[in-house]
């Protein structure tokens, strides 16, 4: 296929998921088309596929959020996966973890905000990454059992993108009700500590059901090689670059492999819950890998790549001379690629954790995603350029030609 008709058909797969499924995030109808989706696509290519169901939540939750204090109404959100609240309390402030093991905070409505409200915690089960501090402040929350909590957080590009105010909490193992407001709003609301505020938002958790989707070419056994990208989104976002921008590639990889029958086995795989608190798609599929792990030979992800602004940035991790010298001379024939920064937001990370090498993939000015594009409404697919897709699909099939 010519990079032309390549590119042709990528943009057709990036507005397929980004624009005709609606929303990707795990559990939802949109999620389930697009899983749908690829399975076919990469069946169509010859690819030997497989998926199998893992549980997970849905969750909905009204946008007229009441919380009153003062004798005025300020704006604020429900926090994802939250449960609903209608109720009132003696509002009390929380800026610091010495602040809370200290205060008593049993049936109040807590205002989190300053330092404790930094960064976005994580959930109670993500195996990944949970420093002792979030833990603590998770453990001292659940166990003084405030009436709910209002977050005043900022931005926090790290974990949670570029969307403001980003959600402190996003867990549906956590259940003490919260919602978000701005910092800036949290500030104002200090001057009514003391008083009684009142909070009422409805929500609700549906458990629905989620799959990865799995194509495998050449050999038998634990694949050699695996090219993966998350195929989910955020909530309320077209996640073109995030990550739909990394399926439509794979996908056009997957076209460029139809008639591969190396004894390498090669295996593309759409991996579902990268942007979803429990990792639930990620989880499955190491769980199926087990000791397996140790076998593969190389992972390469993708994950937003392809911004019309940016080069595309590849970086090594634990790879042999021989991977990289391959991957490079690789790359080398576009200049669109630049070896960039290593990078730990993404799926390359847990298998980089497991000892297996990896490459990854993204747009050379991720950081700056981070910061403004990813999370929100505004990552919409004019701001990919396929032609960039379609050149990353041809290098990574020369690639393939030079490792299998």
């Amino acid at each position: 296929m010519n990079d032309a008709a390549l590119g042709q058909a990528i943009e057709k797969h990036l507005l397929a998921l980004c624009n005709e499924f609606g929303n990707r995030h795990v559990g939802s109808p949109g999620n389930k088309e697009s899983t749908n989706y690829a399975k076919r696509v990469l069946a169509s290519f010859g690819f030997e596929t497989r998926e199998k169901l893992f549980d997970c939540m849905e969750w909905e939750a009204s946008q007229n959020v009441r919380l009153e204090a003062g004798g005025r109404n300020w704006p604020a959100q429900a926090g994802p996966y939250s449960l609903p609240f209608n109720g009132e309390g003696e509002l009390i402030a929380i800026s610091t973890l010495d602040e809370l093991e200290h205060a008593d905070i049993t049936g109040r409505v807590v205002l989190l905000h300053g330092d404790i409200a930094r960064e976005q915690v994580m959930p109670k089960n993500f195996v990944f990454y949970n420093p002792p501090h979030h833990q603590k402040l998770v453990s001292l929350l659940e166990s003084e059992r405030p009436a709910a909590l209002i977050c005043a957080t900022g931005k926090n590009p790290g974990t949670a993108g570029s969307i403001y105010p980003f959600p402190l909490f996003e867990d549906g193992d956590f259940d003490i009700p919260s919602v978000t407001m701005k910092d800036m709003d949290g500030v104002r609301l200090l001057e009514h500590v003391g008083s009684t505020v009142r909070l009422s938002f409805e929500s609700r958790r549906i458990p629905s059901t989620g799959t990865n989707v799995i194509g495998s070419k050449g050999g038998v056994g634990t694949p050699n090689v695996i090219f993966c990208a998350h195929i989910d989104a955020k909530k309320d976002t077209p996640g073109a670059l995030d990550n739909g921008a990394g399926v439509a590639t794979l996908l056009g990889l997957a076209a460029n492999l139809a008639h591969y029958r190396g004894e390498q086995r090669i295996e593309i795989a759409f991996l579902n819950g990268e942007d979803y608190y429990a990792v639930p798609g990620q989880m499955q599929y190491l769980a199926d890998l087990g000791a397996r792990i140790r076998e593969i030979d190389l992972v390469v992800n993708l994950d937003a790549l392809g911004h019309r602004d940016a080069d595309i940035a590849y970086s090594f991790y634990g790879c042999s001379d021989r991977v990289r010298n391959h991957a490079q001379a690789a790359f080398a024939q576009d200049p669109v690629f630049v070896e960039g920064d290593a990078w730990v937001q993404s799926d390359h990370t847990m298998f980089v954790m497991a000892g297996c090498p990896a490459i990854a993939l993204t747009s050379s000015d991720f950081g700056w995603l981070c910061q403004e594009i990813t999370h929100t409404p505004k990552d919409a697919t004019n701001l990919v350029d396929c032609h960039k897709l379609a050149t990353t699909a041809l290098a990574l099939k020369r690639f393939v030609e030079r490792i299998c």
